[in-house]
């Protein structure tokens, strides 16, 4: 399990307080080589997650874990009349408020920093919540899949885009390659922190997806359940309603 990982080995911080202090840390470069890495393709899903929301005409919707707002400023295209970003790194907030502010959004979406497993919101509050490459940053998974599940609507969609692992041959053989070596390889090149993008490739790798996943949001109560692999497997969208 994902929780059982830390970004700095050699700390006896928490899982959560590690995290903070890795995005604050790379914060200014984490659009930028987020774009490199992915290859630029998180686009092509960010946009296929907004398509899934928009379909719900929702009035409010809650990204957790928004980091540097991409989704929360695509989601605005839904038409909704509130968005929230939510993040517990002050550094990738204080990104994400100026791409909000050069996109005249202002008054559409709000940042708030939060920890995703004790989200500020009364219960049933939300039409639609979203993560995109957060829920692996969860300190407790079934915790924070459960404070999702309380504060969205009955009858609202819950999507998450998350990295996952390819099954077949030969891609799943290059998706290890990419991960193991090349992406720690560019994290140790162009970023400050050199343990940040070690972490997010070991996370990945370890994580549950597909039907493990799908099977946890079960669990926790969520009803129509269902994955959507991306780009040969190296992400998968899901979706829930409650």
């Amino acid at each position: 399990m994902s929780g059982n990982i830390n970004p700095y080995k050699n700390s006896d911080q928490s899982k959560r307080v590690q995290v903070e202090k890795m995005f604050d840390t790379i914060s200014n470069e984490y659009d930028g080589l987020n774009r490199v890495i992915s290859f630029g393709i998180d686009i092509k899903w960010r946009k296929k997650v907004v398509a899934m929301i928009a379909a719900t005409n929702p009035q409010n919707i809650l990204d957790v874990a928004t980091g540097t707002g991409d989704l929360a400023i695509n989601l605005a295209e839904t038409g909704a009349k509130k968005i929230i970003g939510l993040d517990i790194s002050a550094g990738m907030l204080a990104v994400g408020k100026k791409k909000i502010t050069a996109s005249n959004l202002d008054q559409t979406i709000e940042m708030v920093q939060a920890d995703s497993e004790n989200l500020p919101f009364e219960d049933n509050h939300f039409d639609a919540i979203t993560v995109a490459f957060g829920i692996r940053n969860f300190e407790t998974l079934d915790k924070g899949l459960a404070e999702i599940y309380r504060v969205l609507k009955p009858g609202g969609l819950f999507v998450i885009l998350e990295t996952s692992v390819p099954t077949k041959t030969p891609f799943k053989q290059g998706y290890t390659f990419y991960s193991n070596r090349i992406l720690p390889l560019i994290g140790r090149l162009f970023s400050k922190d050199k343990d940040a993008y070690a972490y997010l490739s070991e996370s990945a790798s370890v994580f549950p997806y597909g039907e493990r996943l799908n099977n946890i949001l079960r669990k926790i109560g969520f009803s129509n359940v269902n994955d959507l692999p991306q780009t040969f497997g190296v992400a998968t969208i899901y979706t829930a309603s409650k």
